[in-house]
């Protein structure tokens, strides 16, 4: 198992998805000391912005992601697409693999 870090931080701007159908694009920037703010543009938001949201939030806190602004722009993605867009863009902006590529 791979250990991340207790914490990472957001170093740059790091951008991961498409416009596409069924997908989602994850912007995640520097928001120091401001904790997490999530922005949230979606075709589906009434029926699911509020499960969007919360499995962005859950993969934030995953990685240890405590201060980033968050804009995501939402085309039907399912919830294992949002995880894999948003460890990409994690990783894009800290500088780090937060990906577990490891064989056991």
């Amino acid at each position: 198992m791979l250990m991340l870090p207790e914490r990472i931080e957001i170093l740059d701007v790091g951008i991961a998805g498409t416009l596409e159908s069924s997908d989602i694009t994850i912007q995640i920037e520097k928001n120091e000391g401001k904790g997490i703010e999530l922005e949230l543009k979606s075709t589906v938001a009434n029926q699911f912005g509020k499960q969007i949201k919360k499995v962005i939030l859950e993969t934030l806190l995953e990685l240890g992601v405590e201060n980033a602004l968050v804009m995501a722009n939402d085309k039907g993605a399912l919830d294992c697409t949002i995880r894999a867009r948003v460890r990409t863009a994690v990783s894009r902006a800290a500088h780090h693999n937060c990906f577990p590529w490891g064989v056991k």
